[in-house]
C-alpha cells in the first residue's frame, strides 16, 4: 500500500473544493487489488451480503465487513480520515453548519456509536457482465462523514469494460452536471457523500451529490467502498 503520507493530499482538496471529487493515484499494487478480490468468497469476513436487484438498487452485489475489519481496509480508513478531517471541518464552515469532525477516525467512530451506529461499512463490489448501481447515497444514520472513497480493484479495459464511476451534481435553480470516471487498477476516488460547497456571487451555496455504476459491458468489476461513517 502506498504511503498516504506520500500522496498529493493539497490537488486532492484542490480538486475536491472544485468538482467535489478527486483521484489519488495509486494506492494499492496490482498484487494487494488480487488478494483482496480473493477476500469476497470468505463469508466469515463479512457482516452483510446484499442482492441489488432485490432492492432495486441495480445489478451486481456487494458485501459489508464485519469486525475485525482486514488489516488494509482498516489502514486506509483510518490513514486517509485523518487526512480529510480538517478539510471536512472546513466544508462545514462554509456552509454554517455547526458539526466539527474529530482529529483521528478512532473519535469519529466513537461519535457515532454514541449515535448507535456501531455496524462498520467498509464494503466490497462485485458486477458482472450486466451490472450497474443506480445513483445514490450512502447515509446510515444522522452522523456521517461528508467523503467517501472507492479504491478499484479491477483493471478497465482488461478486466472489464463499461462500469463508468457516475458522479451527478443537483445544482440549485439548474441543470445537473455528470461525471464519467474509469480510475485505474489500485487507484482510489474520494468523493462527495451528500452535499458540498460551491462558491457563488453571495458566498457559498450548497448543491447535492449522487454516485452510480454505468453499465458493465463485459468482464467483471470489484471494488473496495471506504465510507468512514459506520451504520445503524
Amino acid at each position: 500500500m502506498t504511503d498516504p503520507a506520500a500522496l498529493d493530499w493539497n490537488a486532492m482538496h484542490q480538486s475536491l473544493w472544485d468538482r467535489g471529487w478527486a483521484n489519488t493515484g495509486p494506492l494499492l499494487e496490482e498484487e494487494a487489488c488480487a488478494e483482496l478480490r480473493g477476500l469476497y468468497d470468505r463469508d466469515s469476513l463479512f457482516r452483510t451480503r446484499v442482492v441489488m436487484a432485490r432492492h432495486r438498487f441495480g445489478e451486481g452485489e456487494y458485501k459489508y465487513f464485519d469486525n475485525p475489519l482486514p488489516p488494509v481496509v482498516r489502514q486506509l480508513r483510518e490513514s486517509s480520515y485523518g487526512r480529510l478531517a480538517n478539510l471536512a471541518n472546513q466544508w462545514n464552515e462554509a456552509l454554517g453548519a455547526a458539526a466539527r469532525y474529530p482529529e483521528t477516525h478512532p473519535q469519529f467512530i466513537a461519535a457515532c456509536r454514541a449515535q448507535d451506529q456501531s455496524r462498520p461499512t467498509p464494503l466490497m463490489l462485485r458486477y458482472a457482465e450486466g451490472g450497474y448501481n443506480c445513483l445514490h447515497q450512502d447515509l446510515y444514520g444522522d452522523v456521517y462523514f461528508p467523503f467517501q472513497m472507492v479504491v478499484m480493484l479491477s483493471q478497465p479495459g482488461v478486466d472489464y469494460d463499461g462500469g463508468s464511476f457516475l458522479l451527478v451534481e443537483n445544482r440549485p435553480r439548474a441543470q445537473s452536471a455528470g461525471e464519467a470516471l474509469l480510475p485505474a487498477l489500485g487507484h482510489g476516488l474520494i468523493f462527495t457523500t451528500r452535499t458540498r460547497p460551491v462558491r457563488g456571487a453571495r458566498g457559498f451555496y450548497r448543491t447535492t451529490m449522487r454516485h452510480g455504476v454505468s453499465t458493465v459491458t463485459r468482464g467483471h468489476r470489484f471494488t473496495l467502498g471506504i465510507v468512514y461513517h459506520d451504520a445503524k
